[in-house]
């Protein structure tokens, strides 16, 4: 009693019942570690555990039952219902596996299903063998245990025909990365005062109590909602990285323009000191001075007018204003709609959800790194919109056209999704093979 237990002084127990076969104890310890809230399960310990249960047969309807499967919580005590069960647990954890597991998967259901006729299409590989992608078609009776690249455009499987599903954040979810944006915005604002607690302290105060005044205007202002967010740094200082290059307002006004053309109401998010008539810019000649000509100032000042810009509040990040942003109810100017775009949309607006993050940004920062990662991964994959266009040298472009990269049609994380043929394919992301490559297992 008191004594916190971790992962390490469970896995050489659990590894030893798996080694053994001994999958009852097995399955309830697992059980035990999954409901200790000082472990921390990893995917190589779900796939350590499904592999052994995959290897000893239990996945077969004609298995022995495993003694106690039931009083755990699961529904059948072996066959097909248990291994959905086990991974749909797997799938809440944790988002992607290693190749490694992938192979120990594969030749598990290999070894487990040797005599049988579904398995008649897995053959045991080496320890160390890399798995081809394999995107025939397979049958209905046959177990699928493959490498495959899902098409990128209908997040459709080659082998199992399911359809991937793009897992979007549900509102508390929404509410919990909103609230961990404002923390981590805090714990950031104050590392500029760091050494001083008095106003590491008071910086941090007032980064939160800035974050909610942003909330709280997007939540009350009238009129549209806005279905498009701006990173406006990032699209002043695109290609802008040559002797001239400059921050550029040409280039926010273009992207503003091409966003409004496809039906789309942007708001453009921009750091504080380039509201100024002049500021330092961090492109060409980094630590020069620029100063806006007329027409400059004319497009900030009516982007401003027009109440499609926000200047985020002195030394705070914009960061974290146009991503909580991108998450905003909108309460007033949306008045309980829906404003995400159906496939099925008549005025030729991409589907998907609004309000699009439009930035190039790729998010490697570190400090985004103290995100839930699911949370994170899945606000990427949905409100993310990247564009390309050619660079403006001052008021000038050769070549006035934009590319937008619509967000994912389907999830980076394990998922299940029914096939046409009947069952479940589980697809697992792998962090070492290409990014529409997944593992995906059927088991008829």
């Amino acid at each position: 009693e008191g004594v916190v237990v971790r992962l390490r002084s469970y896995l050489p127990i659990l590894n030893l019942y798996c080694q053994r076969g001994e999958v009852s104890s097995a399955l309830k310890l697992f059980k035990r570690m999954r409901n200790t809230e000082s472990v921390h399960l990893e995917p190589e310990n779900y796939v350590m555990l499904i592999s052994a249960l995959a290897e000893n047969g239990f996945f077969r309807e004609d298995a022995e039952p495993i003694e106690n499967a039931t009083e755990l919580g699961y529904s059948e005590p072996r066959g097909l219902t248990l291994f959905d069960e086990l991974v749909a647990e797997m799938a809440e954890d944790v988002l992607e596996i290693t190749s490694a597991s992938a192979r120990k998967m594969y030749n598990s259901l290999a070894i487990g299903f040797k005599d049988q006729h579904a398995g008649r299409n897995l053959q045991e590989m080496h320890s160390l063998a890399g798995m081809r992608v394999f995107n025939d078609l397979s049958e209905d009776d046959e177990i699928v245990a493959s490498r495959i690249s899902v098409d990128h455009e209908t997040g459709i499987c080659p082998r199992t025909k399911a359809k991937l599903r793009l897992v979007m954040l549900d509102e508390e979810q929404r509410k919990q990365l909103r609230q961990s944006l404002s923390q981590l915005a805090a714990s950031e604002t104050a590392k500029f005062s760091k050494g001083n607690k008095r106003k590491e302290k008071e910086d941090a105060q007032r980064a939160i109590e800035e974050m909610t005044r942003f909330e709280d205007w997007l939540d009350t202002r009238t009129g549209e909602p806005f279905t498009a967010i701006v990173d406006g740094a990032n699209a002043a200082y695109y290609m802008q990285n040559f002797d001239q290059g400059s921050f550029n307002f040409y280039q926010i006004q273009f992207v503003v323009d091409a966003l409004t053309k496809l039906k789309e109401n942007p708001l453009v998010v921009l750091p504080y000191k380039y509201g100024f008539d002049s500021f330092k810019i961090n492109t060409g000649f980094a630590g020069e001075l620029q100063r806006l000509t007329d027409e400059e100032k004319n497009i900030r000042d009516s982007l401003l007018e027009k109440g499609m810009l926000y200047r985020v509040p002195p030394r705070l990040l914009d960061d974290y204003y146009w991503m909580i942003a991108s998450v905003s109810d909108q309460i007033a100017s949306r008045n309980c709609a829906n404003i995400d775009v159906s496939p099925q949309n008549e005025d030729g607006r991409w589907p998907g959800t609004r309000p699009m993050l439009v930035s190039n940004d790729q998010m490697r920062d570190h400090k985004l790194e103290m995100l839930e990662p699911r949370l994170f991964r899945r606000w990427y994959s949905s409100h993310i919109v990247n564009y390309n266009f050619t660079a403006y040298v001052g008021n000038e472009c050769v070549d006035r056209s934009i590319g937008f990269s619509t967000p994912d049609f389907f999830s980076r994380e394990i998922q299940g999704n029914p096939t046409p043929g009947g069952g479940m394919a589980w697809h697992f992301p792998v962090s070492d093979w290409d990014i529409d490559d997944r593992f995906v297992v059927r088991i008829p």
